[in-house]
């Protein structure tokens, strides 16, 4: 049975990720596409393998408003790449219409939001599926590092984050209005740093651990990056392991992608492209590295969804929890920065 979709936003992630993903997910149909504007909904829509329906705000018009989508019955579910601040009311909107939900990460702007977004949503005892889109769950790398630490086993040593890029002016996600003046925590270290930190906890539950408490420094680079574009922490586990957390968008000279795992038997370094699991003995190490092709996580993420609504069970990777938890995470670090490096308990 196909199950009829609509994508709420029509931003650079609906355009380069969403909207392929979709038409490669045999279960899905794509049936209509919302922006706030026609013009951005009609450019999307243009994209599209088949002819599509379009929604919009502005210019206002009798029939095209996303109330008037959402009361659709061909449609069952949605996706929605809002701004952050927005998301929360219209996954509300889509549930109470009866739609199933996949929302862009992060789940909100701050875990306050976060919580009572959650509360609200097992309080309607609902059939329909509410997702959080984090990728990074479904990102091949990631998955093949998190079954490579479970072969290795051992207990956990060390961990370290270490991602360092550079946003400039002329950088597609920079120019979108509402990231230039962001009105929730962090900026990009929120929009882009919460990936890093699932990847993070992902690869620490393979290796047993969580994080349980965090001591970070944040700072400002780069102007136009405000309110902060850098972040350093140390991070204590469960069982007292420490490990290390860096991410700066204002790095020009520094570029870098790694998330590295060390346990008593060995070490699993992911990057976007390749894995390397270190193993050996007292006095040889061996390295073998596993290459993977250009992806995102998004195709696989968005047919867990389709196939979770299909088998009315949700996909745990996707599920709110998880969001709610990355996000604890991320703004305790934030917390942190702004006491001077106080400690934060997860």
């Amino acid at each position: 049975m196909s199950i009829g979709i609509a994508i709420i936003g029509a931003g650079i992630f609906a355009r380069q990720e969403h909207l392929p993903a979709v038409q490669a997910t045999p279960l899905l149909s794509l049936k209509a596409i919302y922006s706030r504007s026609k013009a951005s909904a009609d450019k999307l829509a243009k994209s599209a393998a088949k002819p599509v329906k379009t929604y919009y705000d502005s210019p206002a018009t009798s029939g095209h408003s996303l109330d008037d989508l959402l009361a659709h019955q061909d449609i069952d579910a949605v996706i929605i790449a809002l701004p952050i601040c927005v998301q929360p009311t219209v996954i509300k909107a889509a549930i109470e219409a009866g739609k199933h939900v996949l929302s862009e990460k992060p789940i909100a702007k701050d875990i306050e939001t976060a919580a009572h977004l959650i509360r609200w949503y097992k309080h309607q005892r609902r059939e329909e599926t509410w997702s959080v889109g984090e990728n990074f769950r479904f990102f091949e790398p990631i998955v093949f590092a998190v079954e490579q630490i479970k072969k290795l086993g051992g207990e956990l040593v060390t961990f370290s984050v270490d991602v360092h890029a550079y946003i400039d002016e002329n950088d597609e996600y920079f120019q979108t209005a509402w990231r230039q003046k962001p009105d929730y925590q962090g900026g990009f270290l929120l929009d882009g740093g919460i990936h890093f930190v699932a990847a993070l906890r992902c690869l620490l539950e393979a290796a047993g651990q969580s994080i349980s408490i965090v001591r970070a420094s944040t700072s400002l680079i780069k102007e136009d990056l405000g309110p902060l574009d850098t972040l350093n922490a140390n991070m204590t586990t469960t069982d007292k392991r420490n490990g290390t957390f860096n991410l700066s968008y204002g790095s020009k000279f520094r570029r870098d992608c790694r998330v590295c795992i060390v346990t008593t038997r060995g070490a699993v370094a992911v990057s976007p492209s390749e894995v390397t699991v270190s193993t050996g003995d007292k006095t040889t190490t061996q390295n073998k590295t596993f290459r993977f092709p250009p992806g995102s996580g998004v195709r696989k993420e968005v047919a867990a969804f389709a196939e979770s609504i299909s088998a009315k069970e949700p996909n745990p990777r996707g599920s709110p929890e998880q969001a709610y938890l990355d996000l604890k995470l991320l703004q305790g670090m934030l917390e942190s920065g702004e006491e001077e490096g106080a400690a934060k308990r997860i």
